[in-house]
């Protein structure tokens, strides 16, 4: 017969082991249709001084420290910030650029949680407007992987990424 701690047992295990086939990797993205020139919306982007204006992180918490350092906009360009529980703590620096086409930035997240993923903004001209496509992507280490088993990266960043795109695109319509 089974007690109770043995079917805990068992439950704890079953979870565990769910866990363990969990996705290695995860990707949000969210995209965005603009009617502004690539151009305009590609210094929002490749500047992190811009963000400020349109970033759904800026307003987290208003008394947040933040650092600029390396190149002023572009590749090598890095921003750094640490802020209340909700901000948090991290650094993200542009690893490459291609003008009014593409932004690539590692994203290292270390409070509240330590993570290092890859964002990335691709712009692309259709008729009179740009889509904006946000992506966001990395790994999932197991300790993540029982964290996705109840809340999942797109559900937890893919509306700050909507809020993002929907800012950026009344700035750069204006």
């Amino acid at each position: 017969m089974f007690t109770g701690a043995m079917i805990a047992a068992i439950l704890v295990a079953a979870v565990l082991g769910y866990a363990a086939t969990r996705p290695d990797a995860f990707r949000v993205a969210r995209s965005q249709r603009v009617q502004a020139p690539p151009e305009r919306i590609f210094e929002l982007i490749n500047d992190f001084h811009q963000w400020a204006v349109w970033s759904p992180w800026e307003k987290l918490d208003p008394a947040m420290t933040k650092s600029y350092t390396g190149a002023a906009s572009g590749k090598g360009a890095v921003y750094a910030w640490a802020g209340n529980r909700k901000a948090g703590e991290g650094r993200m620096e542009i690893t490459d650029t291609v003008p009014g086409s593409r932004v690539v930035i590692k994203l290292d997240f270390l409070k509240p949680f330590e993570g290092h993923n890859t964002a990335e903004f691709g712009l692309e001209v259709e008729d009179k407007f740009t889509n904006v496509t946000w992506t966001m992507s990395g790994p999932v280490p197991y300790p993540m992987k029982l964290t996705t088993m109840f809340f999942s990266m797109d559900g937890l960043v893919g509306k700050d990424f909507e809020t993002g795109l929907t800012n950026m695109k009344a700035i750069a319509e204006n």
